[in-house]
């Protein structure tokens, strides 16, 4: 399936971010580039589809899960729809800042790449509780020596992809370990992965923090699964 001539589809996964999402939809808005942008209410049970109701436009798509079915399964929704010649993943709450859209174009274009990852440790931004931190450099350290490549964050939410890469890949995973499964599919085929600095303001557990560590030893198995059997599950869904 070939893409339109939008530039960007913004795909932004949410479960209950009230607190959040009207903000984090404004800054999307507000960075200037050619976009749409997808949201994908994942079962949320608190006041965000009300409030993505009130914000749904000719630029703003939502789509709606009526369960949770985790982040993957809300982007495996959004790509369906989407019309711009690449794509990038924006959480709902305000950890990662859509300006950094523009760089990540900019290297998208300049060096006609098909996947541009924003780095949190390039950019030497704040640190997120420890364990946080040490199992995304496991992780990252893990992708280089199953991949030989010399990527430095890995779990980054900011991946900019060209569209048809990302629809290529056969995604499978429903929840976190989508991550994991892009990062391998696209080193598997032997594409390169550019990497810009970007910003990042972490928040905390009690701010909605929603990851586990055991999604990190999910994420390890999920890597393992591409490398060996090119797959991330190992039997076939599709």
């Amino acid at each position: 399936m070939k893409s339109s001539k939008t530039l960007l589809t913004v795909i932004i996964p949410v479960l209950n971010e009230e607190k959040t999402i009207d903000t984090i939809l404004d800054r999307v808005l507000a960075v200037n580039i050619e976009k749409e942008i997808i949201v994908v209410d994942d079962g949320s049970t608190d006041s965000t589809p009300y409030k993505l109701k009130a914000r749904e436009s000719d630029t703003i798509r939502i789509l709606t899960h009526p369960e949770n079915l985790g982040k993957g399964s809300a982007i495996h929704t959004a790509l369906a729809e989407v019309k711009g010649r690449y794509v990038i993943i924006q959480d709902g709450d305000l950890e990662y800042d859509p300006n950094d859209y523009i760089r990540l174009m900019d290297v998208m274009l300049a060096k006609s790449a098909r996947a541009v990852f924003g780095s949190r440790i390039l950019g030497k931004q704040p640190m997120s509780y420890l364990r946080y931190w040490l199992g995304g450099r496991g992780i990252t350290w893990f992708t280089n020596l199953l991949f030989a490549t010399k990527i430095t964050d890995e779990p980054t939410c900011y991946k900019m992809i060209e569209t048809d890469l990302l629809r290529s890949l056969n995604l499978e995973c429903p929840g976190f370990e989508f991550c994991p499964e892009v990062t391998g599919k696209i080193l598997k085929q032997g594409i390169p992965i550019f990497e810009i600095p970007i910003n990042y303001n972490p928040r905390s557990l009690e701010e909605g923090k929603k990851i586990r560590w055991v999604d990190g030893f999910i994420a390890l198995w999920t890597l393992v699964k591409i490398r060996v059997w090119g797959r991330s599950y190992l039997t076939k869904h599709h």
